[in-house]
């Protein structure tokens, strides 16, 4: 299980450039009330939370996760406009590196390998956003106001060049480099503060297999480039798959990159204080809730509670019904009022401040990534037993035994609890008509990104919504609840900043890849 960070304080690295005639007025000039520099493992802890995206807010509704049906609290509109992007959280691995370098007077340190890995995952996360981006001229500072944009599918080669070079780095500094860094709390720094685990190298061998899982889901990202002789997806692919031992990836759920909350000051966003709040203004949503109970899905007792007004048992699946995101928020809040549509399941949510770890990057992911790849003829292999796997790994994270389970749901009046015990069977699961695979086929690969979605609820930010755009797995709802006209938007316009700031670059990149309108509905290069 991955280790927590109890609190997290945000860095602000100030660098301070004095132009002057002589060196005592650069002293003079100095402010010695604020840091000349900040030791790299300060910095590394800002970027590390940066990377998390917490579960609740509007990257859920994105994907169709969850849907308000109280307007004063929400509602589950699509963005009409901008994107916020990680320049500031570059600038600060830039940072960081420097200050490692400066400690150790080489490149050749832990610091340095984090920070490869970073530059990539960052500039994928914004250019899946809105397309074209600033890379090559970015993070100069005063010494590029104006950064000309690189295409997105150089900023995908050269972010999988970066994970190729971490991983290269993170070899040998595991064969023969130093390996003491100080500032991670997914993996290094325990509760109490000391280090976990030979001065750092049980923490580099887990992000080892952080960059590899991770090139993994870029590279499935760009199945629709897959004749690209240029990209060379499937043999890249081919090559961290066939190679574990120079491409180490996650092997079970013990490795997920994951962030876990803690009951005295870092709590789970649904919880007990906002119980209040949340309570009947919140349902689970029809593409999340109705694929479980279609499944016949133990996890949807787990998340939800029964839908009383439909009349039927609590353990019946039909009970469990979402409220669908497209839906006007009116006819939503009526049904869910009479009891026809789930609300979160009160015992999972409600009673505990910390309910379960939120993804980054986990093993359901690779395992499916796996599959997909087989299943595309990417890599030879046997794409079930990844799917199963996958799926097996999912029912761990939500504590489903194969055998004997136990629900919990609030009693209809809210006076307290009614606790069910239930068999569930993996074998009796995987033998269902909708769950068997099908085969290397189009049918297997739309049950392969079935279960994927599924092990995306509430984790990884927007990947769920980015797979959706991807290949239309599983069917988004759409209409006046949704906004924009009942279309799903495939993209965010670029910052107002941008157009600002950065106007002549700006337009050319529009005009490019969206006939000169920064249309929220255009298709990018990556899904074309």
């Amino acid at each position: 299980m991955k280790l927590f960070q109890s609190s997290i304080l945000a860095t602000v690295v100030m660098l301070i450039i004095a132009t002057g005639c002589s060196k005592k007025f650069e002293e003079n000039s100095l402010n010695k009330n604020l840091p000349q520099s900040v030791p790299p493992g300060v910095i590394l802890r800002s970027v590390l939370h940066d990377m998390v995206v917490a579960p609740g807010d509007w990257e859920d509704k994105a994907g169709q996760f969850i849907c308000s049906n109280y307007t004063y609290y929400g509602d589950n509109k699509y963005w009409s406009g901008s994107a916020s992007l990680n320049y500031g959280t570059l600038n600060n691995v830039v940072a960081m590196e420097a200050q490692a370098k400066k400690a150790t007077g080489t490149d050749n340190n832990p610091y340095h390998a984090l920070g490869l890995f970073f530059r990539a995952f960052f500039f994928v996360n914004m250019t899946e956003k809105v397309g074209d981006l600033p890379m090559t001229d970015a993070l100069k500072g005063v010494g590029n106001t104006s950064p000309k944009y690189d295409s997105q599918k150089q900023i995908f080669k050269q972010s999988l060049l970066w994970l190729d070079s971490a991983n290269l780095l993170l070899n040998n500094l595991l064969a023969n480099g130093f390996l003491e860094f100080s500032g991670d709390f997914y993996y290094k720094e325990a509760a109490n503060g000391l280090y976990a685990g030979n001065n750092g190298r049980d923490a580099l061998v887990e992000w080892q297999k952080v960059v590899n899982s991770y090139k993994l889901r870029v590279l499935i990202e760009l199945s629709k480039k897959a004749a690209d002789a240029d990209l060379n997806i499937a043999a890249q692919f081919s090559a961290i798959v066939g190679n574990p031992k120079n491409y180490p990836l996650f092997t079970s759920n013990a490795d997920n990159l994951q962030y876990v909350y803690n009951a005295q000051y870092n709590y789970y966003p649904d919880n007990p204080s906002n119980y209040g709040n949340n309570a009947g203004r919140l349902n689970i949503a029809a593409t999340w809730l109705n694929t479980l109970s279609s499944l016949h899905d133990l996890r949807a007792m787990v998340v939800a509670e029964p839908a009383r007004g439909l009349g039927y048992a609590d353990t019946d699946f039909n009970s469990f019904a979402g409220a669908p995101s497209g839906q006007d928020l009116s006819s939503m809040a009526a049904l869910s009022a009479a009891g026809k549509l789930s609300l979160y399941n009160y015992n999972h949510f409600y009673t505990t401040f910390t309910a379960e770890p939120t993804f980054i990057i986990s093993y359901p992911e690779v395992c499916f990534c796996i599959a997909e790849a087989i299943n595309r003829g990417w890599v030879s292999g046997n794409a079930e037993s990844w799917y199963q796997n996958g799926v097996k790994a999912m029912f761990e994270f939500y504590g489903i035994k194969d055998g004997s389970n136990q629900v919990v749901f609030r009693n209809n009046d809210g006076s307290g609890n009614v606790v069910y015990n239930i068999t569930f069977q993996y074998n009796d699961y995987f033998n269902q008509p909708l769950v068997k695979y099908k085969g290397n086929n189009t049918d297997g690969l739309s049950q392969i990104l079935t279960q994927k979605y599924l092990a995306y609820a509430r984790n990884s930010g927007l990947q769920a919504y980015y797979q959706w755009r991807r290949t239309g797995i599983p069917v988004f709802s759409a209409g006046p609840g949704t906004g924009n006209g009942g279309i799903i938007p495939k993209r965010f316009q670029y910052p107002s900043n941008e157009r600002s700031v950065n106007a002549d670059n700006y337009k050319t990149a529009v005009q490019s890849q969206y006939g000169g309108s920064d249309d929220i509905n255009a298709a990018m290069w990556i899904i074309k």
